[in-house]
C-alpha cells in the first residue's frame, strides 16, 4: 500500500525558522569575508592606495619630437646655484664653462608649442605619487634635472634626500611626491659568480623588486651595451643556461629588452602605472657628423662647441640601439610612451660638459682631445627639455 504523499503544508517554513536561517546565512558570509579580507588586502597591498594614472591626450596630434631649437631669453628655468643636488660632472657653470647661450635654447616643435614646465603644478597633480627613473647615468642626469625644476618652483617646501646605490630618492614632503633614480645601466641583473661579473640576459628580478611601487616609471638603456675594454661593465654574459665571453651587442641588447618587456607585461598594471622609455641619448665625439656649421673644426670632439645645429635634422648616424628598442616596445601589451629625444638631442652638440666637469683633474682639463665628456649633459641644460617633454606626455 502506497504511503500517503505529504501535502504542501508539511513543507512550509515557519516565520521564526526563516529568520533563524537568514541570520545563520548572514553570519556565515560575514565570517567568510572577514577571513578572506586579510588575504585580499595582502594581494592588493601594492596597488590599493593608488589612483589610476590617466593617459594624457591634449598633445596627441602634435609632433613633439620634430622641430628646431630657438633662443629664448626666459631660459634657463633655474640656476645651478639654486639646486644643490647637481653632481659635479654635470655642473658646468660651477666648473668654469665661460659661455652661457647654451642655457637659453628652447625646443620648438613644428606644429605646436610645448607647455612651459610648472613645478608647483607638477607637485599638485602628482600629490602622493612616486616617479622613478631607471637606467644609466643619463637617467641620473634627467632625475637631477627634474628635481631642480621642481625645487626652484617650491623653494620653501620641506624636502628630504636619501642617497644610495642603486637607489636615490628626493622627497617633497608637503606633497608626498617622491622622485627617485635606480641605477641599472643594463636594466637586467648583474651577479658575481666565482669572482666574475655575470650579465644575466634573462633575469631582472633583483633590480625589478625596487620598481614595483612606483606610479610612474621611466626607463633608459643603450650606451653600456656597446662599451668595451675598461668601460665594459661585465665579464661574461649568461643566457639559456650558458655563459658567453661576448656576442653581438645588439643581439644581447635585444635579449635583455625581451626580459624587461616580459617583466613589465607581467607585473605592471597599465591602468595604474605610467611607463615611459627614454630614447638613446646621442654622443658628440665625431665632428665630421656636424661638419657643416661646426665652430671647432680643429678639435676631435664637442670641446669648443657653443651653438646647436641649425635646422631640424641631424646628418650623423642614428643609434643602432634605437632600432632594437623600438622593436621591443612595439610588441608590448602594456602601454609604453617612448620619449623619443634622440634626434632633438643630436642637434645639441653644444650641451655637453666637455672639460667643464668636476670629475676631471686640472691635467685632464688641459687635454680636451682625450678627456672631454661629450656623452653627459650640463645642468641646467638639455635634460630640462627632456623633462618638459616628460611633463607634457604625463599630464597633458
Amino acid at each position: 500500500m502506497a504511503r500517503p504523499r505529504s501535502g504542501p503544508a508539511s513543507h512550509a517554513i515557519r516565520p521564526c525558522s526563516l529568520v533563524v536561517m537568514l541570520c545563520l546565512f548572514w553570519l556565515q558570509c560575514h565570517l567568510a569575508s572577514c577571513l578572506a579580507l586579510p588575504i585580499t588586502r595582502a594581494k592588493n597591498a601594492r596597488v590599493a592606495h593608488r589612483k589610476p594614472m590617466l593617459r594624457a591626450k591634449q598633445y596627441s596630434n602634435c609632433s613633439l619630437y620634430e622641430g628646431t631649437w630657438v633662443l629664448d631669453g626666459t631660459y634657463p628655468m633655474y640656476q645651478s646655484s639654486q639646486c644643490p643636488i647637481i653632481d659635479p660632472e654635470f655642473n658646468c657653470q660651477a666648473f668654469g664653462r665661460p659661455d652661457s647661450d647654451y642655457l637659453k635654447y628652447r625646443w620648438k616643435p613644428l606644429n605646436c608649442e610645448l607647455p612651459r614646465f610648472n613645478g608647483l603644478d607638477f607637485l599638485v597633480r602628482m600629490r602622493g605619487k612616486t616617479v622613478m627613473f631607471v637606467g644609466d647615468s643619463l637617467g641620473r642626469n634627467q632625475w637631477q634635472s627634474l628635481v631642480c625644476m621642481i625645487s626652484v618652483a617650491a623653494p620653501k617646501t620641506p624636502t628630504q634626500r636619501i642617497s644610495g646605490d642603486p637607489l636615490s630618492t628626493f622627497k617633497f614632503l608637503e606633497y608626498g611626491v617622491s622622485v627617485s633614480f635606480y641605477r641599472a645601466p643594463y636594466l637586467v641583473d648583474i651577479d658575481s659568480v666565482q669572482g666574475k661579473r655575470v650579465l644575466k640576459l634573462e633575469d631582472i628580478s633583483r633590480n625589478a623588486d625596487a620598481w614595483r611601487a612606483a606610479d610612474v616609471l621611466s626607463f633608459n638603456t643603450g650606451h653600456w651595451w656597446i662599451h668595451k675594454g675598461s668601460l665594459q661593465g661585465w665579464d661574461v654574459m649568461e643566457a639559456g643556461g650558458r655563459y658567453y665571453e661576448d656576442m653581438d651587442r645588439l643581439v644581447a641588447l635585444g635579449a635583455g629588452l625581451r626580459t624587461w618587456v616580459n617583466w613589465v607585461d607581467a607585473n605592471v598594471d597599465g591602468a595604474r602605472t605610467r611607463v615611459f622609455f627614454q630614447g638613446v641619448s646621442p654622443t658628440h665625439y665625431n665632428p665630421s657628423e656636424w661638419s657643416t656649421g661646426s665652430t671647432a673644426a680643429t678639435t676631435k670632439n664637442c670641446y669648443g662647441e657653443t651653438v646647436p645645429m641649425s635646422g631640424s635634422t641631424y646628418p650623423g648616424t642614428y643609434p643602432d640601439q634605437m632600432k632594437v628598442i623600438n622593436a621591443a616596445i612595439k610588441g608590448m601589451r602594456t602601454p609604453v610612451d617612448l620619449l623619443d629625444i634622440t634626434m632633438l638631442s643630436a642637434l645639441r652638440k653644444d650641451g655637453h660638459p666637455s672639460i667643464y666637469s668636476g670629475d676631471l683633474s686640472p691635467e685632464q682639463r688641459a687635454n680636451p682631445d682625450r678627456s672631454a665628456d661629450c656623452s653627459h649633459w650640463c645642468l641646467p641644460g638639455l635634460p630640462d627639455t627632456w623633462n618638459q617633454l616628460f611633463y607634457t606626455g604625463l599630464l597633458f
